[in-house]
């Protein structure tokens, strides 16, 4: 058996210790995203990437059998869940999940300082933090063309839920902290069980099983990175409340996409988030993403 190499995300960090990490993460920001043009909410090498995407597409070898399926329900589940392919299911889910996460940081664009008038490192990582948010709305957006879906619209959600998303980042530090960090570790569970979800559906689409999985690696090596980064503006009293919100998080986020509950086991990914160690990553994500010292044994 191997030795463990990294430690739980929930492990004990020093206020010494997370001071040195913000550095060590704003170091790699600027490395991993490159220069960020703030009027376009985007950065070079990510703006790189999906070009070199968009300039080489794939396509699916069997068109969807009823896209109107997807752009029925992709808003709003008007179908029985169950009455909808797996594949059909996929999207849509992948979509809602998406919006929530582009609604989220539409919200929060206006509210945190621009680079201009972030006069902290934690702020300068903001900004770029939410800048590669928005490259990850537009990566969902090429795997749901990748799959011949060009008609997609990306609309709000209802006026109460967007009310709530323009005021949480607004909160102070002592309340967002935590189900900020929540809610990132919960975009990595979604994504590495979404992952696998696309080798299953798509193994009679090799080229395409390949591509969606390159735009979600590209997401993913992020988001890993973010729970890092999100979990360093927490103390040990901070901690203990994350572990404890995990599920009930968990159940109501997902509660609200159906797609996931027909799609996904929902106690295994509560387990997983709850567990997590970075362990589990293949190597190539942990080569270029970012873990908090105090995360590695």
């Amino acid at each position: 058996m191997s030795p463990i190499k990294y430690l739980s995300v929930f492990s004990p960090a020093s206020h010494q210790q997370r001071k040195e990490n913000f550095e060590s993460y704003w170091e790699f920001s600027q490395l991993h995203g490159g220069e960020l043009f703030e009027e376009e909410k985007d950065l070079a090498k990510k703006r790189a990437k999906l070009k070199s995407f968009k300039d080489n597409p794939v396509h699916l070898r069997e068109p969807l059998i009823d896209p109107g399926a997807f752009y029925r329900n992709y808003v709003e589940m008007k179908d029985d869940p169950q009455s909808l392919n797996r594949l059909t299911l996929m999207l849509t889910g992948m979509y809602k999940f998406a919006r929530h996460e582009w609604v989220g940081i539409k919200g929060a664009w206006d509210v945190v300082p621009d680079m201009a008038n972030s006069h902290t490192v934690e702020d300068k990582i903001s900004r770029v933090h939410l800048a590669e948010e928005f490259c990850h709305w537009r990566l969902f957006d090429e795997m749901l063309r990748t799959c011949g879906l060009t008609e997609v619209e990306w609309v709000p959600l209802g006026p109460l839920k967007e009310w709530i998303y323009e005021q949480f980042p607004k909160l102070p530090g002592f309340l967002m902290d935590v189900p900020a960090f929540v809610t990132e570790l919960m975009g990595v569970t979604y994504y590495r069980h979404l992952n696998h979800l696309i080798d299953e559906i798509l193994v009679d689409e090799p080229e395409v099983r390949v591509r969606l999985k390159e735009l979600l690696d590209e997401i993913t090596i992020d988001e890993v990175a973010h729970v890092g980064q999100r979990r360093n503006f927490i103390g040990p009293l901070g901690m203990k409340i994350s572990k404890l919100l995990v599920k009930p998080l968990y159940i109501m986020f997902f509660n609200d996409i159906p797609e996931i509950g027909q799609l996904f086991d929902i106690n295994q990914m509560i387990k997983d988030g709850e567990a997590f160690d970075f362990n589990e990553l293949p190597v190539h994500m942990i080569e270029h993403s970012w873990i908090p010292s105090y995360c590695k044994g």
